[in-house]
């Protein structure tokens, strides 16, 4: 077998593992494919392998990275995927040590998540929902409004992931249950909870669907002739941004997963904990759910300003 031929079978190995054992989904692992064979490139050039290369050289990797224009948080990515490869091969016993084990990557300042206000949701959700009951306008333009409103409505309620609201099956109008059953990243699944404002959306929504000639049935509750069947992300985003602007906050500040951050902000500044929310969210490490620590700093020095007897000293 060729070096290039080892080289990919490892890798393959490591993916299969990943897969396997993590539940990985289909986009996790082809990032990690990318990452992982750009890093093998530059170990052949460097005349070397994932097998023997020392830390010496995977710092010179990181020092390429920065020099062909990498922010820190796409190296640190990248330095990931290294760490694990090598973890694995360490594991699997085809390699003696870990020369990753020590090897430090690029410092990131803390990057803290887009949001909006609750007067922000509030404004989008007053703009999405103009004009849905206007018996005057064309039923396609109702319908269009009502299911921007419906998914705007849903994702604020929830806190779905962008993949998980728009391929939602169509008996989720009909649960009457207060929760939804969600199967997220890697097939693990969820409770969900949904409102009722987020439940009359869809009634709403689904009526004016029906009342359209030739709607169809169909497995999903958001239908459309893409090639999955029901609305993609995309379309999604590009509605949201069109509502953003009518309701004058600025496109760049607004996609679902700046409304799924919402979602898990305003609750935290409401009192929920984090743990419970990380469970919403379905992140499998709260680790992930600790990027919302500040909202829970600012919880927590309201309090102490609020209740503490000497804050007026």
């Amino acid at each position: 077998m060729s070096d290039s031929g080892l080289v990919r079978r490892l890798i393959e190995g490591f993916l299969e593992m990943l897969a396997a054992e993590r539940g990985a989904a289909a986009n996790t692992i082809e990032a990690y494919r990318r990452d992982l064979l750009d890093y093998c490139a530059f170990l052949s050039k460097a005349g070397t392998g994932p097998l023997v290369v020392d830390t010496r050289i995977m710092r010179t990797y990181l020092q390429d990275l920065e020099i062909r224009g990498f922010q820190a948080s796409s190296s640190a990515r990248r330095l990931s995927s290294v760490r694990q490869l090598h973890r694995f091969l360490y594991i699997e016993g085809r390699r003696c040590d870990d020369p990753a084990a020590i090897l430090e990557g690029p410092r990131q300042g803390r990057r803290l998540p887009k949001t909006l206000t609750l007067n922000d949701v509030d404004r989008l959700l007053l703009m999405a929902g103009e004009g849905i009951d206007d018996e005057a306008r064309p039923l396609g333009e109702r319908l269009r409004a009502a299911r921007t409103f419906c998914l705007l409505e849903v994702l604020y309620a929830t806190g779905l992931r962008v993949s998980e609201l728009v391929s939602l099956p169509r008996s989720a109008e009909s649960i009457r249950a207060p929760m939804l059953n969600i199967r997220g990243k890697g097939g693990r699944e969820r409770l969900v909870p949904l409102s009722e404002p987020a439940r009359a959306a869809i009634a709403r929504y689904r009526s004016l669907l029906e009342s359209r000639a030739n709607a169809g049935g169909g497995p999903w509750l958001f239908p459309s002739d893409s090639v999955a069947g029901h609305i993609t992300r995309q379309a999604f985003a590009r509605d949201l941004k069109t509502v953003a602007g009518l309701a004058g906050i600025g496109a760049g500040r607004v996609s679902p997963h700046v409304l799924r951050h919402a979602f898990a902000s305003h609750l935290l500044q409401n009192g929920a904990d984090l743990r419970i929310v990380q469970e919403l969210l379905g992140h499998a490490d709260v680790s992930t759910t600790q990027i919302y620590t500040h909202v829970l700093d600012e919880r927590m020095k309201a309090m102490v300003r609020d209740l503490h007897p000497l804050s007026d000293a």
